[in-house]
């Protein structure tokens, strides 16, 4: 038994992997101020033997010792992220330096939640851990993709200069059940989109890909990191290396929900990437780890939870954002 801190736990993937240390019999305390993440989502654990809840900024110093910690606290969507980019900023950078100046202290291992979007654009397809990126530093998506490379920095400086136990898990699209249906990610889009029989709206002509993860595959890889040797503290990649166009997601969407939509096409976002594939053969050869799930098969289980939070704001009249 280990007693581990999520920050960040009551966001989608952070609720999820609370309940799944807690099942292995870890100690686990969740911590979140729920500027994206809900009180609801870890409602469930609250008062089941070994689960605690800390609710502040990861910014905040923390109280406690622990031997593992996974930092997942930050806004991951880009209507999230940009709505206000200096807390995203903050978030990323001071939350992951607090975060490793605790580790430091206490001799905890510590895991980040990085991204694929440190790669930003790039210009190496699929995309592996060696490769430096291709991001604007002054764009309106720079203060996650800057925020997650800064992080990463502190990540590798520390684990230099101090002898940290690091891991660092670089996230590329990740979907499921749990979702936040008004999160703005485009898999939330188009599936309520889909269910409410309105148009589903392309950024650009749609052929930009992107590879999408099921929730349960990610995480499986992610623990799998934190438990694998200390020499394996160099970026991985976890992802679905099944790369799709944005305009194939939406039709395999539609023929999911059965939908009557219209595919509908706007101008592209600033800085929206245009490929997006994780190369995984590190996770294989050193993790033993590759997804399972499908994108159809995955997208099944997303819908039925889509269309019953749907179908509840119907009736409730209340707007998904």
């Amino acid at each position: 038994m280990k007693k581990i801190l999520v920050t960040g736990g009551a966001g989608f993937l952070g609720a999820f992997l609370c309940e799944r240390l807690l099942a292995e019999g870890h100690q686990v305390t969740c911590l979140d101020n729920y500027y994206t993440g809900a009180k609801a989502n870890i409602g469930h654990l609250l008062g089941r033997s070994g689960f605690n809840l800390i609710e502040q900024s990861v910014c905040d110093p923390v109280a406690g010792t622990y031997d593992e910690i996974y930092n997942f606290a930050c806004p991951a969507s880009p209507p999230h992220y940009q709505a206000d980019p200096i807390y995203t900023f903050k978030t990323s950078v001071l939350g992951t330096l607090n975060m490793l100046e605790h580790a430091k202290k206490w001799g905890a291992k510590i895991l980040q939640a990085s991204t694929s979007e440190v790669y930003g654009d790039p210009l190496v397809h699929p995309q592996n851990e060696p490769y430096w990126g291709n991001v604007n530093p002054i764009g309106v998506r720079s203060c996650y993709d800057e925020g997650k490379r800064g992080a990463e920095t502190l990540i590798y400086d520390f684990q230099r200069h101090h002898g940290i136990n690091v891991r660092v898990v670089r996230i590329f699209n990740t979907y499921g059940p749990g979702m936040n249906p008004g999160d703005g990610r485009v898999v939330s889009n188009f599936i309520v989109q889909a269910l409410r029989d309105e148009n589903i709206t392309i950024y650009g002509d749609g052929r930009q890909t992107r590879s999408f993860c099921y929730r349960d595959d990610l995480l499986e890889g992610i623990i799998r990191l934190m438990n694998a040797p200390d020499s394996v503290s160099f970026p991985v990649n976890i992802g679905n290396p099944a790369e799709f166009t944005i305009r194939d997601l939406a039709n395999i969407v539609l023929e999911t929900v059965s939908s009557r939509s219209k595919l509908i096409f706007v101008p592209q976002p600033q800085d929206d990437p245009m490929q997006r594939c994780p190369d995984i053969s590190r996770a294989r050869e050193y993790l033993r780890w590759e997804p399972k799930v499908a994108l159809r098969e995955g997208l099944v289980a997303t819908v039925e939870y889509f269309s019953e939070r749907v179908a509840i704001q119907a009736v409730q009249g209340v707007k998904i954002a």
